[in-house]
């Protein structure tokens, strides 16, 4: 194959990806825990973006449940983003023939 050829591939491919990162920043998942009283929406960047809890669920003498719903919807927002980011992404290399496990961006 002839270097130029693969250089300017890669270099598309390498706007591509941008694109599609800038593209997935505008995008949002949602994650609930305790049944819908924390949920937590995150961005395709990687940030959350908003958390609503439910007043029913704040009960000053159990702070801790409240702490573990919290934890688990931002996890669980946060898995959705990377989900959602990694569907998009194997969109953007398909038909690369990228060797098993390597994940773009590098």
């Amino acid at each position: 194959m002839n270097i130029m050829k693969m250089m300017k591939q890669a270099a598309d491919l390498q706007k591509k990806i941008g694109e599609t990162q800038e593209q997935l920043a505008g995008k949002s998942v949602e994650f609930s825990s305790g049944g819908g009283m924390v949920t937590v929406t995150a961005r395709g960047d990687m940030t959350v973006e908003k958390i609503r809890i439910d007043p029913k669920c704040v009960d000053p003498s159990d702070v801790g449940m409240l702490e573990d719903l919290v934890l688990a919807a931002v996890d669980g927002a946060l898995k959705s983003a990377r989900d959602m980011v990694g569907r998009e992404m194997e969109s953007v290399t398909r038909g690369l023939n990228l060797p098993p496990g390597m994940k773009l961006p590098f």
